[in-house]
């Protein structure tokens, strides 16, 4: 009836982490859902935000919509979000997978995280994991791998068909979603700028990057002036960029600029859930209509978990057009370790934990 788990029991730095060996197991509550016994984990910014605090309150209000529950609170809380492992248990109406088949999924984070042993999740957030890769390979990439083609896809509306040629820019290239990002439009045909730092230069030619900037030498605004405008802009950064990233973009040709870096979250922790909604909905939309006006597309976007996205993301794995990028692999009794790496920042690709290894 219980499990080992990572869990935090109230926000803040990394002493927050706690291992247990009594979680209590996940349950079956719907019938579209299924259990997972989690092999492999891997770390994305939104955990340690999440150890933080940030979001909680919009979180809250989706765990706990109706606020059913006897107790008024959200913890022991389990983070991660992604998940490479075999299915357990599947509710009656799930028909699609059976117990043993081998899955990797992205859990939304209003629900408990991977770094368990098992996890539950909806069978329309599951896929089965591409076969060309090991656990420790699959789990560094549903989360990121959704974000980014929430961005470039369906936010953004590049695909197969429409990305041949066009020249796309990605900010902050040399990350998790970056990696995958530059990998998807290139598969797509697309010529791709990647700016990042120095050192990670020759892993993003690696990827097939066409140009690689560093934002650290010189001017990067100046610098990328200089180059032809671009169709699309993927912004992993935010802040100052967005001021002069728009104007890079070809004006009037339905070229697009999409941000990963919103105040939603930020919004409804500070102001509550109305307010916070109201304020982001007005930033968007000003936005929105200010950039029409210079004729350019602003667009946000947002992890979306998806099984069917991950099935076509497992398709363009298996044929050799995305690899997984791993920075470091970690046994599950480093998770703390795990995060302050992460939290260093500069990673090359993701951080993933193997979490059925007994180191």
């Amino acid at each position: 009836s219980a499990m080992p788990s990572w869990v935090i029991d109230r926000y803040g730095r990394n002493d927050v982490l706690r291992f247990t060996r009594d979680m209590v197991l996940p349950i079956i509550h719907f019938p579209n859902e299924v259990i997972i016994k989690v092999h492999a984990a891997s770390l994305n910014p939104i955990d340690l935000s999440m150890r933080s605090g940030y979001g909680a309150t919009a979180l809250n209000m989706k765990r706990d919509p109706l606020k059913l529950k006897s107790t008024d609170t959200e913890f022991p809380l389990t983070l991660g979000r992604d998940v490479s492992g075999v299915v357990m248990e599947c509710g009656l109406s799930v028909s699609y997978f059976k117990p043993g088949d081998e899955v990797w999924a992205a859990i939304p984070p209003w629900k408990q995280g991977t770094l368990s042993e098992f996890v539950v999740a909806s069978g329309n957030e599951v896929s089965f994991k591409p076969k060309c890769l090991s656990h420790t390979e699959a789990a560094s990439l549903p989360y990121v791998g959704l974000t980014a083609w929430s961005a470039v896809h369906q936010v953004g509306g590049l695909n197969q068909s429409n990305c041949s040629g066009k020249r796309v820019l990605i900010l902050g290239a040399s990350g998790g979603v970056g990696t995958f990002a530059v990998q998807l439009v290139k598969a797509w045909g697309a010529h791709v700028t990647a700016v990042c730092s120095h050192d990670a230069s020759t892993l993003m030619k690696k990827l097939g990057a066409d140009d690689v900037i560093d934002y650290k030498s010189g001017n990067l605004e100046e610098r990328l002036k200089t180059l032809p405008s671009f169709d699309f802009i993927l912004d992993n950064v935010g802040g100052s960029t967005e001021k002069w990233a728009l104007d890079l973009l070809k004006k009037w040709s339905g070229a697009t600029y999409v941000t990963l870096v919103t105040p939603f979250l930020i919004n409804m922790d500070k102001l509550g859930v109305a307010d916070g909604m109201l304020r982001t909905g007005v930033t968007v939309g000003s936005k929105t209509v200010k950039h029409l006006f210079k004729g350019v597309h602003y667009r946000w976007a947002f992890f979306m978990a998806s099984g069917p996205s991950l099935d076509e993301i497992a398709e363009l794995v298996d044929s050799g057009k995305i690899q997984p990028v791993i920075d470091q692999v970690f046994s599950f009794s480093e998770v703390p370790k795990a995060f302050l790496k992460l939290e260093g920042g500069h990673a090359r690709g993701k951080t993933v934990i193997d979490v059925i290894s007994k180191k």
